[in-house]
């Protein structure tokens, strides 16, 4: 499959909701006032990439024994039909981000996508999402 390079916009990322305590929050609060962080996602997104970094062995040997695709995986289309015409099946295992084009149908995809292992996130419509929920693991 090719794989196309996405830049991922502030717009293209994953919201997420976690719940600190008054201690923590305030803490945050004081940093971002004395100018250590520019506002509070500043600091999450930082302290985020920092254990992301320190456990950066980790995720590499666990992508390598798990097989899976790190970074951005865009199925097409073509793609698709590719696998179709050759009557292989996909079995899309993905840390990051697997995107599936808008173009797809239904039937190609449950054609020609076995399963869909997806650690981040997967971006397709949500015809897509509902057709092929009982193979997204």
């Amino acid at each position: 499959m090719a794989t196309q390079e996405l830049r991922l916009k502030a717009s293209d990322s994953e919201k997420i909701t976690i719940n600190l305590g008054p201690i923590d929050l305030g803490q945050i609060d004081l940093l971002v006032q004395e100018g250590f962080y520019a506002n509070r996602t500043d600091l999450i997104r930082t302290a985020i990439r920092n254990q992301l970094a320190q456990h950066a062995d980790v995720v590499k040997q666990t992508v390598a024994r798990k097989s899976l695709v790190l970074g951005m995986q865009h199925y097409s289309r073509q793609d698709l039909e590719q696998l179709q015409a050759a009557g292989e099946r996909l079995r899309i295992h993905v840390l990051g981000l697997a995107s599936i084009a808008n173009d797809v149908s239904v039937e190609l995809a449950l054609a020609t996508i076995e399963s869909i292992f997806v650690l981040g996130a997967l971006h397709a419509s949500a015809v897509l999402k509902t057709a092929l929920a009982g193979r997204i693991h």
